[in-house]
């Protein structure tokens, strides 16, 4: 089994990628085949809602807009499974994860949908005080639901819960790359 994670945070060492890695661990501990891209290090642009929002991507699932989008559509297409987490910025998922699933829904909604029914781990992770955490995760769900992905697990995290959540994401791994779409 192949399992995608994408991880949002600008901190590679932060709690968000943290997560992403504790459940790819756990995934790994049962054979899957795991990757990790960080988002933020990848050139993602904004949306361009070109033609009033109902462009290119709405009629053939392709952007007009060249980056590396595309190269990660192809990589969540070639996975059995995916992982997204995402740092809590203002109660909402981060900047980076709102935009690049601004693009994917768009690309994939209008195309050919091959991501529906994938299965799917979402992390939402907050440090500080821990605030927005749950109003993140909702909307990132949202984002799941427009994808037709499955959710596996939903998960939140604080710096609080760490401890026993990074336990969480290592077991909602396992369970992940035993899933089936």
């Amino acid at each position: 089994m192949k399992i995608l994670a994408l991880q949002t945070s600008p901190n590679e060492h932060g709690l968000t990628a943290t997560m992403a890695r504790a459940t790819l661990a756990g995934a790994e501990e049962l054979g899957a085949d795991t990757d990790l891209v960080h988002l933020r290090q990848r050139d993602i642009k904004a949306c361009l809602a070109c033609e009033d929002g109902w462009g290119q991507c709405r009629r053939d699932g392709t952007c007009i807009i060249e980056d590396e989008l595309q190269a990660i559509r192809e990589s969540m297409h070639s996975a059995d499974a995916l992982v997204i987490s995402t740092p809590v910025y203002f109660g909402e998922v981060s900047e980076v994860t709102k935009s690049f699933l601004d693009r994917l829904r768009r690309c994939e909604w209008g195309g050919d949908g091959k991501l529906s029914g994938t299965p799917v781990i979402a992390i939402s992770a907050a440090g500080g005080t821990g605030g927005g955490v749950v109003s993140a995760l909702a909307q990132l769900d949202r984002y799941l639901q427009v994808l037709g992905l499955t959710p596996v697990d939903l998960i939140t995290v604080t710096q609080r819960s760490r401890p026993h959540k990074v336990d969480t994401a290592a077991a909602a791994g396992r369970t992940l790359a035993g899933a089936k779409g």
